[in-house]
This record gives structure tokens, sequence and C-alpha cells, in this order.
């Protein structure tokens, strides 16, 4: 079975409120056994618009992370990003 991945770019507008976002986002990615792939860091934008914060997330399948982002968990943490920051999310799934 593939694996699947949430991929975010994000413009963080109010760090504060995205701190909360960001904390409470990881007790719902620990309940799907989320693996954090990539978290901020550096990069380089090589075509199109960039966005200064990337996170990929990998999940055991692409219906677990849209188990993560429907969560209650999940959508109790995206209330203090809504707000705090443009973001970009999407699921993917992986190869087999």
């Amino acid at each position: 079975m593939p694996k699947g991945y949430v991929i975010a770019r994000v413009s963080v507008g109010d760090p504060h409120a995205y701190a909360q976002y960001a904390a409470l986002a990881r007790v719902a990615m620990d309940r799907f056994g989320a693996t954090i792939l990539a978290r901020g860091g550096r990069y380089t934008a090589l075509e199109g618009e960039a966005r200064p914060r990337n996170v990929i997330l990998e999940f055991a399948s692409y219906d677990r992370a849209l188990e993560y982002w429907n969560s209650p968990e999940y959508q109790e943490a995206r209330g203090h990003r809504l707000g705090a920051a443009e973001i970009e999310l999407c699921v993917v799934e992986g190869i087999d």
C-alpha cells in the first residue's frame, strides 16, 4: 500500500497563533502516526511563487493522511491557524 503525504506551503503572519496551531497539530500527528520529513528549514525557489515554510508529513497511507486532516484534533489545531497564515495544503499518494 502506498504511503500518503501531507504537503504544506506556508507564509506565517501571526507567529504566536501559528505556534499554538503547531503544538496542537503535533498531537494529531502523533495520533495518526505522522513522520515529519521536512518542517521549515532552508529552501530555494526554482520556479513560481515560494513560501518560507514548507512541511512534508508522511503517513502509512493516503487514507490515513486524510483521517489526520479530518480528525477533531487537527481541526481544533486548524482553528488557531486560520487567519494566522496563508497556506496551500494537499494530500498526495506515494508510489507503491
